[in-house]
């Protein structure tokens, strides 16, 4: 009889206990075990449907725990060690079920005593879930498509401020971009359907300064709308800005979870724009939690065309090495036949001083490069700070030093007074 079809999983431990039993424990938590043997749990359901541990590779010790409440062997010391643990479920315990898989893979083992860390590195799914689900219906050739950008990246800004601005007035800061030339422009997620900029009114007054921007200079700014709420409230506000000519949506993606994401990315016809709000709560501590390129591959299943991914030099704790890793993950193949490589996003803090670091360490124009206050924020006005960014990439991909390339450029030039090392 063959191996029936198998997920599989990487984990970074951390215990007191044998590595060999904690794995086991982790099994049995997440498939047919239990901690004490009950009527049903027989040799033979177990052969069917228990998770299987494929690896353990010790990699260290640490005289400490890293987190709070876990348990000690009888008689046991306070060495803990680390280990590299691989596990495997037959797909036929839940199907390709995206949710299931986040319960399956990312379930109770978080709290279990045994460990005093514990992070899921990566995952390994068969080819059913991509008959399933569809993954970016855009992705990288769709978004270049929509937006007329080829080469380079996407040269992007965030409506600053953030909230407080009526949708008039956001509608003017956009019709000030797009007249400038930028590529592309997102609402903070901050900014969804509040009462003193609504969403409606906030698309129609974008809408309007993109379409007469396009009409005098040919080129049309996409426009990433935050429609994050409940699945009808979100498939109806894509409605509006597919009416009005929009060209992406944007959605928080922790906020409206697997299944809206995934109703989402059935219902539209525009890129999705998958912000990461709340990410940090899931990462920050290296014991515990997810790694990016794995965190990823969920909503990358589930339809974003876009992630974010942080940026160089941000003004957040995670590291450049760790930025990039994540932005080259969005593109390595989920499966062999369907890739669903997605856009990174990079943001958070970006001005023209990131530019050649970004793309020193990543080689590829495959991108958005999105600045808040690097370009609403230039002393000389926000089309001086498109401009600006513009000519700082340009700068990277060429190989010239920032300070060479603003001698030759009033807005770049301000730029790097403005925006200090």
């Amino acid at each position: 009889m063959s191996d029936p079809i198998r997920i599989e999983a990487d984990y970074l431990i951390e215990t007191a206990f044998d590595p060999a039993h904690a794995a086991e424990v982790m099994a049995g938590e997440q498939s047919s075990g239990t901690f004490i043997a009950v009527p049903g749990e027989t040799a033979e359901l177990k052969e069917r449907s228990a998770a299987r541990v494929e690896r353990i590779e010790i990699t260290g010790e640490v005289d400490r725990p890293s987190l709070p409440g876990s348990g000690l062997p009888k008689g046991g010391g306070a060495t803990r060690r680390q280990a590299l643990v691989t596990l495997s479920w037959p797909i036929d315990n839940f199907g390709p079920s995206l949710s299931n898989l986040v319960a399956t893979i990312a379930g109770n083992l978080f709290e279990l005593k045994t460990f005093s860390g514990l992070r899921l590195l990566d995952v390994r799914l068969p080819t059913v879930f991509s008959e399933k689900y569809m993954g970016p219906k855009f992705g990288i050739e769709g978004t270049r498509r929509l937006s007329d950008v080829r080469g380079r990246p996407l040269i992007g800004t965030i409506i600053k401020p953030s909230v407080g601005l009526t949708a008039e007035a956001t509608g003017e800061l956009v019709g000030k971009l797009a007249d400038a030339g930028i590529d592309f422009v997102k609402d903070d997620e901050l900014q969804a359907d509040g009462p003193s900029c609504p969403f409606e009114a906030r698309v129609a007054s974008v809408m309007a300064a993109v379409n007469r921007a396009a009409d005098k200079t040919g080129k049309k700014t996409m426009v990433a709308f935050n429609l994050t709420g409940e699945i009808d409230e979100m498939r109806r506000r894509h409605d509006i800005v597919l009416a009005h000519g929009g060209s992406c949506v944007m959605a928080s993606v922790l906020a409206v979870g697997c299944a809206g994401m995934i109703e989402l990315a059935r219902h539209t016809e525009l890129p999705i724009h998958g912000h990461r709000a709340g990410w940090g709560a899931l990462t920050r501590e290296p014991s515990l939690g997810w790694s990016f390129p794995a965190w990823s591959k969920l909503w990358r299943l589930a339809g974003c065309d876009h992630l974010h991914v942080n940026g160089l030099a941000n003004k957040f704790t995670e590291s450049d090495d760790s930025v990039i890793r994540s932005a080259r993950s969005l593109c390595e193949p989920l499966f062999a036949r369907s890739p669903m490589c997605a856009m990174p996003v990079f943001s958070s803090g970006q001005t023209i001083r990131q530019a050649a670091g970004t793309w020193e360490a990543l080689r590829s124009p495959d991108l958005i490069y999105t600045a808040g206050g690097g370009v609403v924020a230039h002393p000389m006005g926000v089309a001086a700070g498109v401009e600006a960014l513009r000519e700082a990439w340009a700068a990277a991909m060429e190989g010239v030093p920032l300070e060479t390339h603003a001698a030759q450029n009033a807005a770049l030039h301000a730029a790097l007074k403005a925006y200090p090392a």
